[in-house]
């Protein structure tokens, strides 16, 4: 049994200067937020800011970094335990889809406090049209590509493009699901709120499965159409 390595002082100070940048960003934006509160409410001095990490822009690298090494290492167990335990004809569209987002989902329910503010921090710079692109596309393409690749042997005959759209709804879920905006408890009358994320989970495998099968069904019958009107042209 591995026991946890005990960290030094400076490095303790560093994570808490990373937890406290972690919340204050998820709640104000990168740009809402100055070195001096992000020392403040480590309570620590904001030099150590520049000691530890250079500014503000390479401590909120440094944010995105921390956790999304895990989330990948994480995310890739699942996708390849799923594979090798599916037997030989691989696993289905929702095991596959489940392996790839249950890392998430299980963190935002039973994580630490500091999950909720990172994946607040995720949706945040998704929505940004500025840079929000190239910084997810450093952290979590490799992951994406290998949760692809895995989704094009279930669907082998599902165009790339519609492979890719199917993605990018699937992601715009997981954002939506994250921000916990309290629109579906008000849409609901209550029945159903934004804050239960088992719920989300319990469910969202299936939904984006059937997307992912119904887009590659689709671009077949067009395919099947027409050829069935060029046999028929005299």
């Amino acid at each position: 049994m591995a026991v946890a390595r005990k960290l030094g002082r400076g490095e303790v100070t560093r994570e808490k200067l990373l937890d406290a940048a972690e919340k204050l960003f998820a709640l104000k934006g990168f740009h809402g937020v100055t070195v001096r509160e992000i020392a403040r409410e480590a309570e620590s001095d904001p030099a150590l800011v520049t000691y530890y990490f250079g500014g503000k822009r390479e401590m909120f690298d440094d944010v995105l970094l921390r956790r999304a090494e895990q989330l990948n290492q994480i995310r890739l167990k699942e996708l390849e335990a799923c594979e090798r335990e599916a037997g030989p004809d691989g696993p289905t569209v929702e095991q596959i889809i489940a392996a790839f987002t249950h890392p998430l989902l299980e963190r935002s329910i039973h994580g630490d406090p500091g999950w909720k503010s990172y994946f607040a921090l995720l949706g945040q710079i998704t929505n940004a049209p500025d840079w929000g692109g190239a910084v997810m596309s450093k952290y979590y393409d490799p992951i994406v590509r290998r949760f692809l690749q895995s989704i094009r042997r279930a669907l082998p005959d599902c165009p790339e493009e519609e492979l890719f759209w199917s993605y990018h709804f699937l992601s715009g879920a997981l954002v939506l699901t994250f921000a916990e905006t309290g629109r579906i408890d008000t849409l609901s009358d209550g029945l159903c709120k934004s804050s239960d994320i088992k719920a989300v989970a319990d469910r969202l495998p299936d939904f984006i499965a059937a997307g992912f099968r119904r887009l590659c069904a689709k671009d077949a019958e067009a395919r099947a159409e027409r050829q069935k009107q060029t046999q028929g042209t005299p």
